[in-house]
């Protein structure tokens, strides 16, 4: 059987990976898939870290699209497949791989999760989440002070020189070609229980 792909985008720190997180903890991992688009980033392990470094990771030809479309086809086909296992420091792919086995429900979470029309055909639903800037922009320095243990300075600098210049220029076009527009990430959102309602008849019709 066919699982439903459901691709949640929208700027960095919009809350994609919470909202993806959240609908994981309410149906359960037994009922929903999740592909984060970090993974389908290009392997660098070719250049040296000083080119490696100088690379874009907020526009499309920083991602293989080609190899999550054939790991989707594949998916569909067999009921399962592994994908890459991404690695933050480095820019480069882990030697493992990542299993995924058939589940009703499979997410597609990234900034460019819906960019590409293959993989946004093959979706039935697109969700944007559309966050102010300033809001996107703290969450952002916030978490790569911590998880990716770099300097405010250097978050900044990124931040207003590529990565809201990207989102302007790539993502925010992508909410014409979304189906739901999410404001917030909470039970007081109609848009939220719209998602929520969608997922929860899909898994019943599972059953």
């Amino acid at each position: 059987m066919k699982n439903i792909i459901i691709g949640i985008t929208g700027g960095s720190g919009s809350g994609k990976t919470y909202l993806s997180n959240k609908l994981i903890d309410i149906f359960g991992e037994k009922n929903i898939n999740l592909i984060q688009m970090d993974s389908y980033y290009n392997d660098l392990k070719h250049l040296s870290m000083e080119e490696r470094e100088k690379n874009n990771f907020d526009e499309p030809n920083a991602f293989d699209f080609n190899l999550l479309l054939d790991h989707l086809k594949t998916l569909d086909n067999i009921g399962n497949v592994e994908i890459p296992v991404y690695d933050y420091k480095t820019h480069t792919r882990k030697n493992k791989t990542s299993e995924i086995i058939y589940k009703p429900i499979l997410i597609i979470e990234g900034i460019f999760s819906i960019y590409n029309k293959k993989i946004r055909d093959l979706m039935n639903l697109a969700v944007y989440i559309d966050i102010e800037n300033h809001i996107r922009k703290e969450r952002r320095i916030k978490r790569d002070m911590i998880q990716r243990e770099r300097t405010e300075d250097s978050i900044i600098y990124q931040y207003e020189n590529v990565v809201e210049p990207m989102y302007k220029k790539y993502i925010s076009p992508m909410k014409k070609k979304s189906n739901l527009i999410l404001k917030e990430i909470s039970e007081k959102s109609n848009e939220f229980n719209k998602l929520v309602n969608y997922i929860n008849k899909i898994i019943i019709e599972n059953e």
